[in-house]
């Protein structure tokens, strides 16, 4: 299986880290009270104002995070140290902080933003130097307080494929609130055993055209992650009954990107390389099953080839995709 390397660790923080501080062209997320609110991203977001918009940013720096502590001795490793220190300090952090209290913030970034926060902050976490992570836990807490506000109000899962995916921010956050706030890792798999358990035999009607998520596969990922192996076999048996025999075909087959100048069917490329981090993720949880191992690793590399070619080439896929390669080479 194809697997991350030091030369993929280098062009992943080349492709990203010029990006995090390029404040234009920008997507705001960002609601507008009167004329004072008329700002540019900068002064916005004082650290997450490059990288197209604001999440971008965010999961930017939490891919050239992940690399340097994988490889802390990549050519980059200075720079990505260099723009730590003079970004990821606490009165940038701050600045976010004062945005989000805004009344008028009260929906920024649900709950995609919010998940890869909490994900950069468990990566700057793990590092030996704790400056950075300790600068951005005033942020990280006040997005967590908001998952906690916000999921017992939540009805029905979000299951559509692109940013507010349930499935997915409850996988980005799960090891954070395990390791920093126990009460939101037990809300979070409560609500999802109730949401996912009893589903079957899914239709898999995806992708749309704009997705980057797999509903399906996010699905499945999330529950490998609640469950133990045997309990999750089972329930996958339950969830795609005829997988193994090819269908719902869609699910092995790589989307097709028509037009990559286009920022929402670019979307496709970040489908086809979540896809290969699911199946591999997948993969490593049935392990009592060869047929679908060898299914899952097949299907990991097809999506793979795919779309690991166009990381590149126009930024409305260039300013993203790196990370989610990274996911699928690497996982979280």
């Amino acid at each position: 299986m194809t697997q991350l390397t030091p030369d993929f660790a280098s062009t992943f923080v080349r492709l990203t880290i010029g990006h995090l501080t390029r404040e234009y062209p920008n997507k705001l997320d960002h609601v507008m009270a009167g004329p004072a609110d008329v700002q540019s991203p900068s002064a916005l977001h004082p650290i997450f104002y490059g990288s197209f918009d604001w999440h971008s940013c965010v999961h930017g720096w939490w891919q050239i995070m992940r690399l340097l502590r994988t490889y802390p001795d990549l050519p980059e490793a200075g720079a990505i140290r260099d723009l730590a220190d003079k970004m990821l300090v606490p009165e940038k952090v701050a600045g976010e902080c004062a945005y989000l209290e805004q009344p008028s913030s009260r929906g920024f970034e649900r709950t995609y933003g919010w998940a890869w926060l909490l994900a950069l902050h468990h990566e700057l976490s793990r590092h030996e130097d704790t400056r950075w992570a300790t600068a951005l836990e005033p942020l990280a807490r006040m997005f967590a307080a908001r998952f906690h506000d916000f999921l017992p109000k939540l009805t029905y899962p979000i299951r559509h494929g692109i940013h507010s995916n349930t499935a997915f921010a409850f996988t980005l956050v799960l090891d954070w609130a395990h390791a920093h706030d126990k009460p939101l890792a037990a809300l979070m798999a409560d609500r999802a055993m109730a949401w996912f358990e009893k589903d079957r035999a899914a239709q898999a009607w995806e992708p749309s055209g704009d997705e980057f998520l797999s509903p399906t596969l996010m699905e499945a990922m999330l529950m490998s992650r609640l469950m133990d192996a045997p309990a999750f076999a089972q329930w996958f048996a339950a969830f795609l009954p005829d997988i193994t025999d090819g269908y719902p075909e869609c699910l092995l087959t790589p989307a097709t990107v028509s037009d990559r100048t286009d920022g929402k069917i670019a979307h496709l490329d970040g489908l086809n390389l979540s896809r290969a981090w699911c199946w591999r993720g997948l993969g490593a949880k049935l392990t009592g099953n060869a047929s679908l191992q060898a299914l899952s690793a097949e299907a990991s590399e097809r999506h793979l080839a795919a779309a690991l070619p166009h990381l590149a080439g126009d930024y409305m896929g260039e300013h993203w995709l790196a990370t989610f390669a990274l996911l699928a080479l690497q996982g979280l």
